[in-house]
């Protein structure tokens, strides 16, 4: 996705605009069949040139409309975590996301290698998480700042990105770098809960 184009303007239709890519490039891996950015434009009913706004190439448009297939929405994650306190809420989400990751491994570091291979350098990634991160600390005292910080930092702590380093930089299997990113989340916390401040 081009980062800088859905920021500004419309915001609301161009997330919109996106989705219904991602739900017309579904129907095409559903189907087994190949296809253009131009064909994913024609089924979405918009321009070839709306849909390069959006996509620099089909290989990272199928590889993100793939994994989409897979994630939940964040509202859906947090909603389903209600009645819990917000830090296990934070744990909930960590082990959905890294879960995800380990179930996903070859798709993820797929869609990794052809955002990085490509020439659009500002592509977002990892946005659910934290906007997932985000709601569940919705209802706590922290202040705007440190709500912003928190869920970057949790955010660090799970996914592809994190389980990539533990296995291939640390030698860990995937159990132990879920475990070690669990403990990491379980420090900052309890940094949190004794100090009562962030930093």
């Amino acid at each position: 996705m081009k980062n800088e184009y859905t920021k500004t303007g419309r915001i609301n239709q161009k997330k919109e605009t996106r989705s219904n890519i991602l739900v017309s490039t579904q129907y095409f891996l559903n189907k087994g069949q190949g296809f253009t950015l131009e064909d994913v434009a024609k089924k979405t009913k918009i321009s070839r040139a709306t849909i390069y706004r959006y996509f620099s190439n089909v290989d990272i448009l199928a590889a993100e409309a793939a994994l989409d297939i897979r994630v939940k929405n964040p509202k859906d994650i947090v909603d389903s975590l209600d009645g819990n306190s917000w830090d296990d809420k934070v744990f909930a989400i960590q082990e959905y996301f890294n879960i995800l990751a380990i179930d996903n491994e070859n798709a993820f570091r797929k869609y990794l290698s052809t955002v990085l291979d490509s020439s659009t350098s500002k592509i977002k990634r990892g946005a659910r998480r934290k906007k997932a991160l985000q709601l569940a600390l919705e209802e706590t005292d922290f202040t705007p700042k440190e709500k912003n910080d928190l869920s970057n930092v949790f955010t660090i702590l799970m996914g592809i990105e994190p389980l990539i380093v533990g296995k291939d930089v640390c030698g860990l299997n995937n159990a132990q770098t879920n475990e070690l990113l669990k403990w990491g989340i379980t420090l900052m916390i309890r940094g949190l809960n004794s100090s009562g401040n962030i930093f």
